[in-house]
C-alpha cells in the first residue's frame, strides 16, 4: 500500500510541477494587467500572455483548457493523497 501512496505521490509532482509554470504566468499577466491598465500603461502583451498567446508560439485554443485540467488532476490526487486508508 505504501508503494501505492510513493507512486500517487510521484505522479502529483509530476502533474504540479508541469502546470505551475503556466499558471503562475496567467497570475502575475493578470495580476501585471489590473495594476498597469488604471496607471494608463497599455500593456496589451499581458493579456496576450494570460490567455496563452506567447508570440511566436500560439497556445490560446489548448491552454485554458491545459490550465483546466491540469488544475482538476492536480486538485483530485492532492484529495487522494490526503485519504485515510
Amino acid at each position: 500500500m505504501e508503494k501505492l501512496k510513493t507512486n500517487q505521490r510521484k505522479i502529483h509532482r509530476k502533474i504540479t510541477a508541469l502546470s505551475a509554470i503556466p499558471l503562475l504566468i496567467t497570475i502575475l499577466s493578470g495580476i501585471f494587467y489590473s495594476i498597469f491598465q488604471p496607471l494608463g500603461v497599455d500593456a496589451f502583451w499581458l493579456i496576450k500572455w494570460h490567455t496563452g498567446n506567447f508570440g511566436i508560439i500560439n497556445l490560446q485554443p489548448f491552454y485554458s483548457i491545459f490550465l483546466g485540467i491540469a488544475s482538476i488532476i492536480s486538485i483530485m490526487s492532492g484529495i487522494s493523497l490526503l485519504k485515510k486508508n
